[in-house]
């Protein structure tokens, strides 16, 4: 008689992952009670347990179904929800119906973000996202945020461009923009001594003015997206943009091979 598999779920990753659901938690409940530095803050330590959880999964080797559906659905809440509601808390609820719809916005391409790339594990280029990552898209809003709390912006006295921001990223998030995971990163291997300094004054940089850096940082970054894309393709096309995903990914990769024969 076969031994039974044992029936559970691997703590230490999951726990990561709670704490990332928990940071998107408190950034809404932070919001709703006025306390928007707290809730975009929030936001950006939900990025770090995001980032942890499936690293130490694939260090300790403790991946799991239950673990990718969980942090899927953590990352709809941290991700999604929450930045919605904190801009719509912030500087979207003068605009009426155009400020919910806003947010309403984000929040489906979150959705079908993290739904499309959920259907695209093991096939899709790991060297490019497909469209904006919605913790990409979260650091962008929740960085507008920070840096109106920082600089005393009433956001509602700007609701127009936190309505924009706000649609723009949920839409990137759908987008057929490549952008760079940075997942062919060799952080095991040797670097230069001038790679520590490099770091070093990264981090002072971003310590000065944590918000505005990471605001600017993040917006560069979905702006790099479109430039990627044009630049990869010959000419431009509604597909390029949205529509079909095999289609955009086949004509990219075979432009990209194309050039790498051409050098």
């Amino acid at each position: 008689m076969t031994e039974q598999k044992r029936r559970g779920i691997y703590l230490l990753p999951n726990l990561l992952t709670t704490a990332g659901l928990f940071s998107g938690f408190f950034a809404i409940v932070s919001s709703m009670n006025g306390r928007f530095e707290a809730a975009a803050v929030a936001i950006f330590v939900a990025m770090i347990f995001d980032g942890l959880d499936g690293r130490v999964a694939r260090m300790t080797n403790t991946q799991s179904e239950f673990g990718a559906e969980y942090d899927s659905m953590a990352d709809m809440v941290s991700f999604g929800v929450a930045p919605a509601l904190v801009a719509y808390n912030w500087g979207l609820t003068g605009l009426g119906k155009i400020g919910w719809l806003a947010a309403f916005i984000y929040v489906a391409g979150a959705a079908l973000r993290l739904a499309r790339f959920n259907t695209q594990i093991g096939i899709a280029d790991t060297r490019y996202f497909q469209g904006l990552a919605s913790p990409a898209a979260a650091a962008l809003v929740a960085g507008l945020i920070w840096v109106g709390v920082e600089y005393d912006i009433n956001g509602q006295d700007y609701g127009i461009i936190v309505a924009l921001i706000t649609g723009i990223a949920g839409l990137l998030m759908v987008s057929n923009f490549k952008y760079n995971s940075f997942k062919e990163l060799n952080l095991h291997g040797k670097v230069p001594f001038v790679a520590l300094l490099l770091i070093m004054l990264i981090f002072v940089v971003v310590a000065t003015e944590p918000a505005l850096v990471l605001f600017v940082v993040f917006a560069l970054y979905a702006l790099a997206g479109p430039i990627n894309t044009f630049r990869t393709v010959d000419k431009v096309r509604l597909e390029h943009v949205v529509g079909d995903a095999e289609e955009h990914n086949e004509e990219c990769s075979s432009v990209e091979d194309k050039k790498t024969e051409d050098k």
